[in-house]
């Protein structure tokens, strides 16, 4: 066996070559761990605190209540009034899920509910909306998705509080759930309701 520096030949250093590697896996991690953290729920939205978009989206063809038209979304609709704007389709499994408590939050004729129809089929949302109960008092169609890029949704469903100076105070990202119901939503709710009264 011949002596390496005799030959002239460099060294073999075979900890050098698993760095690479090494720096890899700890930047994974790093991510994995980055993503995973946190409440998805509580990711910020550069929209708290600014005014509502002012996006006019047409009704839903023949979705009636008290024998009219259930109105589409007028930008105008959020002044004076405390409102949860909420965005769902009947594809999103979610959103079937949060449904019966959005139908109870309908109950508190103190805010204005309205619902934002993302990319969904008139025929599948008034569907969706006759199983479970309507909460919306005026129900808007973003059938291309443009509406929800003024909004900033990250993905359906998403929930809105506005206040009555047309102004977004709260952001929920992900379904109302039977946790964060009354420990968030309603909470914040009661702050809107409580504020400019």
């Amino acid at each position: 066996m011949s002596d390496p520096a005799a030959s002239g030949a460099p060294p073999r250093r075979p900890w050098l070559m698993a760095l690479p590697l090494a720096g890899f896996v700890a930047l994974a991690t790093l991510f994995w761990f980055g993503l995973h953290e946190g409440d998805p729920s509580k990711i910020p939205s550069a929209l708290i605190g600014r005014p509502a978009p002012q996006t006019a989206l047409p009704a839903l063809p023949g979705l009636v209540a008290d024998g009219s038209q259930v109105p589409g979304l007028d930008p105008g609709a959020f002044k004076g009034k405390v409102s949860l704007v909420n965005v769902w389709a009947s594809w999103c499994v979610p959103c079937h899920e949060e449904a019966p408590l959005l139908v109870q939050l309908g109950q508190d004729k103190r805010l204005q509910l309205v619902g934002i129809n993302y990319k969904d089929s008139a025929d599948n949302a008034r569907r969706f909306l006759g199983r479970y109960g309507n909460p919306f008092g005026i129900v808007g169609v973003d059938g291309n998705g443009r509406a929800a890029i003024e909004w900033g949704i990250y993905g359906v469903p998403e929930t809105f509080i506005i206040g009555r100076d047309g102004t977004i105070l709260y952001k929920l990202v992900g379904p109302v759930t039977p946790e964060n119901i009354n420990t968030v939503l309603k909470a914040e709710i009661n702050k809107a309701l409580k504020a400019g009264s």
